[in-house]
């Protein structure tokens, strides 16, 4: 079973900088499209970055676009996601998934992950 744990969320002020990162457990994480998705309160899950089995090539969304990295060590089985210049917008839950279809450019739509972590924490104060 595959199962997908996040760590790194917390609370820092605006301008600072945050790294999260996703454990995968159950498979290799090589086999996986990776995704960073974030819900703010009474908002939809959005999509954030995505980056393709091997690293080569990574996607997102305009919104962070120049302030977050997201990265990939496949030997440690972990995704990360590096976010600074961080912003009171920022706040929200953030969660990895895990898309098994091994596309060359990730793909940015919710449905099409397939696992998901619980989700950790991220608030910027002003």
């Amino acid at each position: 079973q595959v199962q997908l744990v996040e760590s790194g969320g917390g609370l820092v002020q605006a301008g600072g900088s945050l790294r999260l990162s996703c454990a995968v457990s159950g498979r290799t994480l090589s086999i996986f499209t990776m995704g960073w998705f974030r819900q703010a309160p009474e908002k939809e899950r959005e999509f954030v970055s995505a980056i393709s089995r091997t690293g080569s090539n990574t996607v997102y969304a305009d919104s962070v676009k120049g302030r977050f990295t997201i990265s990939r060590d496949n030997t440690k089985n972990t995704v990360y996601l590096e976010m600074n210049n961080l912003k009171p917008e920022d706040t929200a839950v953030y969660y990895c998934a895990a898309d098994r279809t091994p596309w060359v450019v990730p793909r940015s739509t919710r449905a099409e992950y397939d696992y998901w972590g619980q989700g950790t924490q991220v608030t910027v104060s002003s």
